[in-house]
């Protein structure tokens, strides 16, 4: 199952990276004379109601929601490297100053906050200025659940039987950082980057929805499912699931490959 839901995301990854070539016109090219089409030759999924071909638009955002959702993960995973393995590796008060931070950021409804904090912002910007707010807010907002478990990865490395050999061959607190603690904690900043990806791909859809995600004319998977809101539609014209399709197998596959290998198989 983890070689086939890798070969799946590779798949989709090439697809969406090739926007530009596999679409068959641009993702904001209006066909007029043909709003709400049906699929044809020329469109293979129809057209919206502005004409604008709905596969061109598929590929393009996935492409956004692919590149986003990664970028969101990784800036996520790095405040967390940072906090968790400072806070665990000093201990003390910066370990209850974290532990009380993390606390707050877990009780908040973080969705309805991210919410809030996107709406206040103007509607009318640039696609690529709603995109990196887009992807700052969901990784400055992520960080305290990965960041809770590299602390107590770094805590059970920090009374290890290694890491005080390491002190007591005379290395500095850099040296034991660098050497000791940072490869140890390579296997769980993976799983936390990997585990993290579909929770933003999904908050992307779900502020996407609300018209709050990426700005239009830019399409993203969860402008696309704006589509399914008129569901007497969806079911004369089962085409339009197809954002929700590629959404559904991308966060299967990824919680696929975040399991450990002996379950994944």
């Amino acid at each position: 199952m983890r070689n086939v839901a890798i070969a799946v995301l590779t798949i989709i990854f090439v697809v969406a990276l090739g926007a530009d070539v596999l679409s068959p016109a641009s993702y904001k090219e209006q066909f007029r004379q043909a709003p709400n089409a049906g699929p044809s030759a020329q469109h293979p999924l129809g057209t919206d109601e502005l004409g604008r071909d709905r596969l061109s638009r598929l590929l393009y955002g996935s492409r956004i929601s692919l590149m986003l959702a990664p970028a969101a993960a990784l800036l996520a995973t790095a405040i967390a490297a940072g906090a968790g393995a400072t806070a665990g590796f000093l201990g003390g008060r910066w370990e209850r100053t974290f532990l009380s931070a993390t606390d707050l950021s877990l009780s908040l409804p973080w969705m309805l906050f991210l919410m809030t904090v996107r709406a206040l912002l103007p509607l009318d910007v640039a696609p690529a200025v709603s995109i990196a707010i887009t992807f700052l807010l969901l990784g400055a907002l992520g960080w305290a659940g990965p960041a809770r478990i590299v602390r107590a990865a770094v805590v059970a490395m920090r009374r290890s039987e290694f890491m005080l050999q390491a002190r007591g061959s005379g290395s500095t607190g850099f040296r034991i950082v660098l050497v000791h603690l940072l490869p140890n904690l390579k296997p769980v900043l993976i799983t936390q980057f990997l585990i993290s990806i579909p929770v933003f791909i999904l908050s992307e859809a779900n502020l996407g929805l609300l018209g709050l995600g990426v700005a239009e004319p830019m399409p993203s998977w969860g402008s696309l499912l704006r589509d399914l809101e008129r569901f007497s539609e969806v079911r004369s014209n089962p085409w339009l699931l197809a954002p929700a399709v590629m959404l559904v197998a991308v966060v299967i596959c990824f919680q696929i490959i975040a399991r450990p290998k002996d379950l994944a198989t």
